[in-house]
């Protein structure tokens, strides 16, 4: 089942490649939506696919080396009519 999910991201993941890294794990999972760096130090994403892709997204966006998520919050909304994920 497909879902899609507004996230927030803070600590260590803007200068690191956070951006650049969730695209391409994007694009290796199928998963679409968006990403940006907001003013606050944050980065807020959408993301839509299954429930398992988008955990193992993130999973994989908290492995990657100079990365590192302090805290997460996150919202399911409504899907999108879209295929594929964009750096904003």
């Amino acid at each position: 089942m497909m879902i899609r999910k507004h996230y927030w991201f803070s600590g260590r993941v803007q200068g690191v490649g956070f951006r650049y890294h969730a695209y391409y794990i994007a694009q290796s999972l199928g998963v679409t939506g968006w990403v940006r760096n907001n003013w606050d130090d944050r980065v807020e994403m959408e993301a839509q696919g299954t429930r398992e892709d988008l955990a193992q997204m993130i999973e994989m966006l908290n492995a990657q080396r100079y990365i590192c998520i302090e805290s997460i919050q996150d919202k399911i909304i409504p899907l999108e009519e879209e295929n594929s994920f964009c750096i904003i």
